[in-house]
């Protein structure tokens, strides 16, 4: 074990710490970031326009409510990828210390440069297909490029210069103009060589590129439980796994959840079993490592008489965080991290959860995944909102159950470790 210890820190940790510290990677995961909350709203008013409730869609759309609610997910959930554009430059470009809002602007630009307008009788538009879910694979080139090029123009001082009593808003505005000018001609000829030769345009290149290979490892359960245990490992070595795998698996899970969505609404089959939702609400239960059964574990066993101290100190601290699928302080307080004793557990229940569900719901005994639930809503709720169904929350007491039975003997060695140090911290 000492071994094994000695390797993690001297050879992984390392190489962790740089992932988890790569601007490009940090940026992604914040221009996402930055894009939820539109989910989290559009959902609701999915969830309202849809509650599985016999009649109440027909009711919605007898008294002309229903389409002004759909109007609220195209409005909200259809801007994600326009928003992210904006958010991973402004991210990246303030990491290398300039100006972040003028970088996001000028990447948002970029974004419908490239993006086709839709011609029709009372003039030129965009479409929600590309300013959602399905532009974030350019939401995500257009953000770093723009935000690196940006900041190599105003380090090298190619911009304009104001004079010092000119007030500084004025005077950024300015020094955005030359390299604004450069990044956004670059993405215009780049639209208009790709329209000239009537190729695809940006957007579906990206899905054939980037798409293609991210969809065989996001969209299949083998991949998903790969995506899982490296989450899982990242986390123990001390690395916030959903900052790293997240980063890079969340444009397709993103997407897939939007086709579902817009299938529901279509009144067509929803295809996607791996989306955003799937993975937060049913692989993911209490967190990285579903360690919502570690902490349920320990919450009961501090309830015995004869529990050693330190269960009984965690247990308080650990259970309600966990509970919202808040789990640092089970992370950093029993530890997991760089505790090998639950590292199997640790792997396994994730994956665990991963099969069972995908198996429930590819053989139709629980329905796909349509709107994602905010990432702090309990389970059981967040089952039925997901899915629109109480067999999503049947699904997850299921899991549960599983992740209760397969920390139970991992923690139950751990307790017995705890007792030993108290009994021999007692006899000095």
């Amino acid at each position: 074990m000492s071994e094994s210890s000695s390797f993690i820190e001297k050879k992984l940790m390392p190489i962790a710490s740089k992932l988890s510290a790569n601007k490009y990677l940090t940026a992604i995961r914040d221009g996402i970031t930055l894009a939820m909350p539109l989910i989290i709203i559009g959902s609701i008013f999915m969830v309202i326009a849809s509650f599985p409730v016999k009649g109440w869609e027909t009711w919605l759309g007898e008294v002309g409510i229903s389409g002004y609610l759909w109007k609220g997910v195209s409005s909200s959930f259809g801007l994600i990828g326009l928003v992210a554009s904006f958010g991973i430059a402004q991210s990246l470009a303030s990491q290398y210390k300039v100006d972040g809002v003028a970088a996001g602007i000028i990447s948002m630009s970029s974004f419908v440069m490239v993006t086709p307008f839709i011609a029709s009788d009372v003039g030129e538009g965009l479409t929600v297909r590309y300013l959602g879910a399905s532009g974030l694979f350019i939401a995500i080139i257009l953000g770093l490029f723009t935000a690196f090029i940006y900041q190599w123009f105003i380090k090298h001082n190619i911009q304009i210069k104001m004079p010092e009593s000119v007030p500084p808003a004025v005077a950024r505005s300015f020094s955005a103009i030359i390299p604004g000018a450069a990044i956004i001609t670059f993405w215009l000829i780049t639209y208009a060589v790709l329209d000239m030769m009537s190729w695809p345009n940006l957007h579906e290149l990206a899905q054939v590129i980037l798409g293609g290979p991210l969809g065989l490892l996001g969209n299949n359960i083998f991949g998903t439980v790969i995506v899982a245990g490296l989450n899982s490992l990242l986390w123990f070595i001390g690395i916030h796994g959903g900052n790293v795998v997240n980063s890079i698996m969340q444009p397709i899970w993103i997407a897939n959840l939007a086709e579902n969505t817009a299938a529901y609404q279509a009144g067509t089959e929803l295809k996607n079993i791996i989306t955003v939702a799937f993975m937060d609400n049913f692989v993911y239960i209490g967190g990285g490592g579903a360690t919502i059964g570690l902490v349920l574990v320990l919450g009961y066993i501090a309830r015995k008489k004869h529990t050693s101290k330190q269960t009984k100190i965690l247990a308080p601290i650990t259970v309600v965080p966990g509970l919202f699928n808040i789990n640092e302080p089970t992370m950093f307080g029993v530890p997991v991290v760089l505790n090998f004793a639950l590292l199997i557990p640790f792997i396994l229940a994730p994956a665990v959860n991963a099969i069972v569900a995908y198996t429930a719901m590819a053989t139709g005994l629980v329905p796909l995944t349509r709107v994602v639930a905010s990432w702090t809503m309990p389970p059981i709720l967040s089952g039925f909102l997901t899915t629109g169904s109480i067999s999503g929350s049947i699904l997850q007491i299921v899991l549960i159950v599983l992740d209760i039975l397969i920390y139970l003997p991992f923690f139950l060695a751990v307790e017995k470790r705890f007792k030993a140090q108290e009994e021999n911290e007692s006899l000095y």
